[in-house]
């Protein structure tokens, strides 16, 4: 299956060419640094691109100052992380070993050179990516938790930096590198943490403080003006954000929890053109953050946009639930669905400790070997069923109608009914939900003739209904008796995107209409931004 980026020791050696480092010193300064010196600091901003001309420089553990991978930085090579193309923190501290020379070039001039020079641009956003791939793979980063399975709220990071491809390192409770870390700190050792480099533990942690520490919730300035507001991160948002910024079009695209929308809790899509072995919905949607970030596009969040309102100049004032305002001239509405809440007592008491929307190698661990239930009949839910019984002990699908037909692709299907280790159970729903902190088991009910039985159970998974997320455009636009905004020749407009309200379009899940697939998703975010410009520019 597709991955992020390419493998980090194959690029790591790939050198600039000779007129890519003639731009970089025109455009950069000199700088000398004696050994023992800190050049990076994790949570210091990543404002600068560095390119080495002498000496050398190695990635530092936070914890304990030593040298943190057997390989380093020498001459030809630059520092840098993927977080520097949206204004990001570093992740890792990064010191000379020897007295060293490099150039250093601001990255808003880089951003420039890159635009201008796309073959440098092509070698430095591999490598970027290919290093973020690294640290994912080794569990790599100076944010570390402790606990995770046993605080809800450490979880919720856990989370959070998961569907974010975000990089940290976990540690069970009570376990010796757990303890390690600890001591280093000066913190309790039988205390669930959240933990960033050495010096900041953070208190009553939550996804806002994280993104703070990281430098993801960018800090915009009040009243702040683009040429377009994208609300929603997932594929239709993030295309949009792509042809924004490749068409110079000022962008700021607004998430409220990660980028990759429901897309991004989507294990593996395999029907989506260019990737025959398949790839997740997270890992897809990186892949166009980053091609965004490339052109100028910025991302704020976790942000969630509280109300939009039209003012008097004709422009757009979005606010957040901070009372945070930005301004647009228009609007692209991309905020898509989330599955419904079942109305089953106790549900909300168990989100997180039990009950779940995503399936995601995070999720994968806390239903290790054990029985889980996936409620749902579509395509996500088939998903979700095949990745998860790599590592549950078995799979029960419940499916309230009497086929998946109607709602599920037939090869998809026919793969559920042809593994061993998943049960699909037509005419089935979840009636109640049983446990004190933590789920323990539900009782399932036969629609047909009321028979309940109980099951042991640690996991359920809520893939099923379709809300849209529009109770934040507060009215201004017209949309069908389900909620989702209508469009087009439904509201007399001439373009299949257009909402009611002139300046405001609607593309996705989230458009009355559109057919719920990533790739139709993909391609409305790319195809509105040309009806953006005809009116932007009008």
């Amino acid at each position: 299956m597709e991955t992020i980026g390419r493998d980090l020791r194959e690029m790591q050696r790939v050198p600039l060419a000779a007129s890519h480092i003639a731009a970089l010193r025109a455009a950069g300064i000199e700088r000398h640094y004696p050994a023992g010196t800190f050049l990076a600091r994790a949570g210091e901003p990543a404002d600068r691109f560095v390119y080495v001309e002498i000496g050398e420089i190695e990635v530092v553990n936070p914890f304990t100052d030593e040298r943190h991978l057997p390989s380093t930085l020498g001459p030809t090579q630059f520092m840098g992380e993927i977080a520097f193309l949206n204004g990001g923190n570093w992740s890792m501290p990064m010191r000379a070993v020897r007295d060293t020379t490099v150039v250093e070039v601001p990255r808003l001039e880089m951003l420039r050179l890159m635009s201008e020079i796309p073959e440098m641009s092509d070698i430095v956003i591999t490598v970027l990516a290919a290093r973020r791939r690294r640290q994912l793979d080794s569990q790599d980063g100076t944010l570390v938790l402790i606990g995770e399975d046993h605080d809800r709220a450490v979880r919720r990071i856990a989370e959070f930096a998961s569907r974010n491809r975000l990089p940290y390192r976990s540690y069970a409770l009570g376990s010796p590198d757990a303890e390690a870390v600890a001591r280093s700190c000066a913190i309790a050792a039988d205390r669930p943490a959240v933990i960033f480099g050495r010096d900041i533990v953070v208190t009553e942690p939550t996804p806002d403080k994280v993104a703070h520490l990281l430098g993801l919730n960018v800090n915009l300035v009040d009243d702040e003006a683009f040429d377009v507001l994208i609300v929603g991160g997932g594929p239709a948002g993030v295309a949009a954000g792509v042809y924004a910024g490749a068409e110079g079009l000022r962008a700021l695209v607004v998430e409220d929890v990660a980028i990759g929308g429901q897309a991004g809790t989507s294990s593996r899509i395999e029907n989506y053109m260019g990737f025959p072995t398949g790839i997740s919905g997270a890992d897809l949607v990186w892949r166009g953050e980053v091609q965004a970030m490339k052109f100028g596009t910025r991302f704020a969040m976790p942000r969630r946009v509280a109300k939009l309102e039209r003012l008097d100049d004709g422009a757009f004032c979005a606010t957040f639930e901070n009372d945070q305002r930005v301004r647009g001239r228009a609007v692209v509405v991309a905020t898509g669905v989330q599955y419904r809440r079942l109305p089953i007592d106790r549900l909300e008491a168990f989100e997180g400790a039990g009950v779940y929307y995503a399936a995601t190698e995070i999720e994968a661990r806390y239903c290790r070997n054990a029985e889980t239930i996936i409620i749902g009949g579509g395509n996500s839910a088939g998903q979700a069923a095949m990745f998860l019984s790599r590592s549950a002990g078995h799979v029960r699908l419940l499916v309230r109608g009497p086929s998946l037909a109607t709602s599920m692709s037939s090869y998809l299907s026919s793969r559920l009914e042809a593994d061993p280790a998943i049960t699909i159970e037509y005419g089935s729903e979840v009636s109640a939900l049983h446990g004190e902190d933590h789920l323990e088991a539900v009782t399932i009910r036969d629609v047909g003739d009321g028979t309940v039985r109980r099951i042991a159970t640690c996991a359920v998974f809520v893939m099923v209904g379709a809300a849209p997320n529009t109770r934040w455009l507060s009215g201004l636009i017209a949309l069908d008796d389900h909620g989702f905004v209508l469009t087009g020749e439904a509201v007399g407009a001439g373009s299949p995107y257009a909402t009611s309200q002139p300046g405001i379009f609607a593309v996705g899940d989230v458009r009355a209409g559109s057919v719920k697939r990533v790739a139709s998703s993909v391609g409305e975010g790319s195809v509105v931004i040309s009806k953006v410009w005809d009116y932007v520019r009008h």
